[in-house]
């Protein structure tokens, strides 16, 4: 039952462990950023915060690939959640309780290289272990695990916990989540990488994670991941603020953004097997591009034109979480761009996922102060036109090579 769904039978631990674990990480999601400026924090501080945060996020995630390749899953799996125990004990112990920002940004920036290592090198283990023809399934069940925790649990027990222990005693609960995930997903699961794939661990190979940019292919596929996840990684840092001046309250921002998620991780399923149909490329282009953009300026627009509007503004907001499913064939693409440095191709696609927890903040600081949550929008908006435009130049090598040898039958 579990292989005729698309699920590879022998990592069944890693994406219950890799559920539980993201629902630790997950808890705050949501209103951290809201609670933080009610502690007296500014929008700007509280988005350097996670800015910060996006920085580490984003160096764990590009040497994920060629780390999992060569020391195995299991060991960087393990780092990721030394870290991430280190850097909770840090922040929410000694940065929120004396809400000192110096010491909340080194704490959360330790805190944020934990999900990449754990997460990521999952992820980088079933392009490892799954059939090509089916990979694409595969991690859309990665996506669908992933954000059942981050995105649909962990707002949907916040909701419940908030008014019940508060955010204090809510964030050590997630640390408690993360261990239990984690011991799952790396002593339960029996899974091995294959023997060919493995390659030893030295300077060279851990420095095919920046060559491989030489690529244009891969400099491209980097680009369409980066602007893969900004509204997502995004829209918390602003939107919930930009809501409650239309009369939205906080707890109508969490059920909002949890059916998000809900609908993304179903909808992560159907464009995984959708995809592997249709085509990976064709999916991403518009699904993943076209149709985000436009959703997008919708959710600026709803509150514009209605206001309050509970229901309008939660049926557009569920529409981000079908089109940003649409991304979910750009994980097995990758894998095959580059076949003989696959981890290293593997470290550039999990750079990107860092790089938009990255880039999201950072436009919400450089630009909302001074365009408002439409200008940031439109950004957003364009940058998945962006996208779409570039995903047709995400050719394998077989592509490439047979193109180059029909252009040259042309020329005789």
């Amino acid at each position: 039952m579990v292989s005729k769904l698309g699920l590879p039978r022998t990592l069944v631990w890693g994406y219950i462990g890799l559920t539980i674990f993201m629902i630790g990480d997950g808890v705050e999601q949501a209103w951290i950023s809201i609670w933080l400026v009610d502690k007296g924090l500014s929008v700007a501080q509280a988005s350097c915060l996670f800015t910060a945060c996006g920085v580490t996020v984003t160096m764990a995630a590009w040497i994920t690939g060629v780390l999992v390749q060569t020391l195995g899953p299991r060991k960087v799996m393990f780092y990721g959640v030394i870290a991430f125990v280190i850097g909770s004990f840090g922040f929410i112990g000694i940065g929120l309780r004396s809400m000192n920002l110096a010491w909340m940004i080194l704490f959360y920036a330790i805190r944020g290289l934990g999900y990449p290592l754990f997460a990521y090198s999952f992820l980088v283990w079933i392009n490892f272990s799954s059939p090509i023809a089916r990979r694409s399934t595969a991690v859309g069940w990665f996506w669908f695990t992933f954000s059942l925790g981050l995105s649909v649990i962990g707002p949907w027990l916040s909701a419940l916990a908030l008014p019940l222990i508060g955010e204090i005693d809510l964030l050590w609960t997630g640390m408690v989540f993360v261990i239990i995930g984690a011991l799952l997903a790396i002593l339960f699961n029996k899974d091995k990488i294959p023997e060919e794939e493995k390659h030893p661990f030295n300077t060279q190979e851990l420095i095919k994670a920046i060559t491989i940019l030489k690529n244009p292919v891969i400099s491209i596929g980097l680009i369409v991941k980066s602007i893969n996840g900004v509204a997502q990684y995004g829209l918390a840092t602003f939107l919930p603020l930009y809501l409650i001046s239309f009369g939205y309250t906080k707890i109508e921002w969490l059920h909002m953004w949890s059916s998000v998620f809900i609908v993304a991780i179903f909808a992560n399923l159907f464009f995984g097997f959708f995809s592997d149909r249709f085509g990976w490329r064709n999916t991403i282009i518009w699904v993943g591009g076209i149709s985000y953009a436009v959703v997008l300026v919708f959710v600026w627009l709803i509150p514009q034109l209605l206001g309050h509007n509970f229901y309008v503004m939660a049926c557009v907001l569920c529409l981000c979480g079908v089109t940003m499913a649409g991304y979910i064939p750009l994980s097995a693409l990758f894998s095959v761009l580059a076949p003989d440095n696959k981890g290293a191709a593997m470290s550039v696609l999990n750079l990107g996922a860092g790089l938009g927890t990255f880039i999201a903040p950072a436009i919400t600081v450089l630009f909302y102060p001074s365009l408002g949550a439409g200008g940031v929008i439109s950004i957003y908006a364009g940058l998945y036109i962006l996208s779409a435009l570039l995903t047709p130049l995400l050719k394998t090598p077989d592509e490439l090579e047979n193109k180059r040898l029909n252009l040259q039958h042309k020329l005789l």
